[in-house]
């Protein structure tokens, strides 16, 4: 039985330094979002502290390919409660191919990958028929929404396939930065997963290549992160991370970012501009 964790307060004892650094934080990303324009949401957990870093935190975004790190948790967990096998086949032909599926793609001619095969690509490259493939899978978008209530999650919420989910409809397929930490915190940090699902799924998130202009780049060398991305090329770009800075317990952090007109570049550039203020905040 998954239990439900909820996100600590700020402690009342941690002391000036760090309400200061809080509110420091949070005016940090107020910043950036009136230097860049469009709408920006960023929630920062400290796991060993408690100290929490939000700027528009229960807005609503649309989640884009972030979903694809949910959906895998969601996979493992199949698997760790024996509804599903790492080793099963789930086949397809050139009809089932979307856009952005490298992997797929690839061994079209094998007639189908394994399920850990295709949680893999879906994280690491961000394949995006690897991705409906897994869903139809596990039980639907419904489903996978089922799984996040199930963590404590109330707001994230998954309703429709790759290509439509990258398209905004109202509530549809959205979540808010504060409710993705919510569920990768019980995921990748909780109960959600055995300690062997967890550490692989961090360790595809660690391999993952498209969002390393993102949040990752304004880290430190001897930081080391997990994330996963999402980006809908017209208008947004998100990113959530855990991150393990030396010696210390590990951030989770969420950033969504929405800004029709402007271009991937700066998108992109607004949101290692997040990494940075982030950096200093947790220092």
């Amino acid at each position: 039985m998954i239990s439900r964790r909820s996100l600590p307060v700020l402690p009342i004892g941690l002391g000036l330094f760090d309400a200061r650094a809080a509110v420091a934080g949070t005016g940090a990303m107020a910043a950036i979002e009136q230097r860049r324009g469009g709408r920006l949401g960023v929630f920062a957990l400290d796991t060993g502290t408690g100290r929490v870093c939000a700027h528009r935190a229960e807005e609503r975004f649309l989640m884009c390919s972030t979903f694809k790190g949910l959906l895998a948790a969601q996979v493992l967990a199949r698997i760790e409660g024996g509804l599903e096998r790492p080793d099963r086949l789930l086949p397809y032909g050139a009809r089932d191919l979307i856009f952005t599926s490298p992997v797929t793609k690839a061994h079209l001619g094998r007639g189908g990958l394994s399920v850990e095969d295709l949680c893999r690509a879906m994280v690491e490259v961000s394949d995006n028929t690897a991705s409906v493939l897994l869903m139809r899978a596990s039980g639907g978008p419904a489903a996978l929404t089922r799984f996040l209530r199930g963590l404590g999650d109330e707001t994230t919420r998954m309703d429709r396939y790759e290509p439509q989910a990258n398209e905004p409809s109202g509530d549809f397929d959205t979540t808010s930065p504060r409710a993705v930490v919510t569920s990768i915190r019980a995921i990748l940090l909780g109960s959600a997963l055995g300690a062997a699902a967890q550490a692989k799924l961090e360790g595809w998130m660690v391999a993952c290549t498209p969002g390393r202009r993102r949040l990752r780049a304004a880290l430190p060398p001897d930081w080391v992160a997990g994330d996963r991305p999402g980006t809908s090329l017209s208008r947004q770009t998100n990113d959530y991370a855990i991150i393990r800075p030396p010696e210390r317990a590990p951030l989770l952090v969420a950033a969504y970012y929405d800004a029709p007109g402007v271009g991937l570049d700066a998108r992109e550039a607004a949101l290692r501009e997040v990494g940075a203020a982030i950096v200093e905040w947790a220092r």
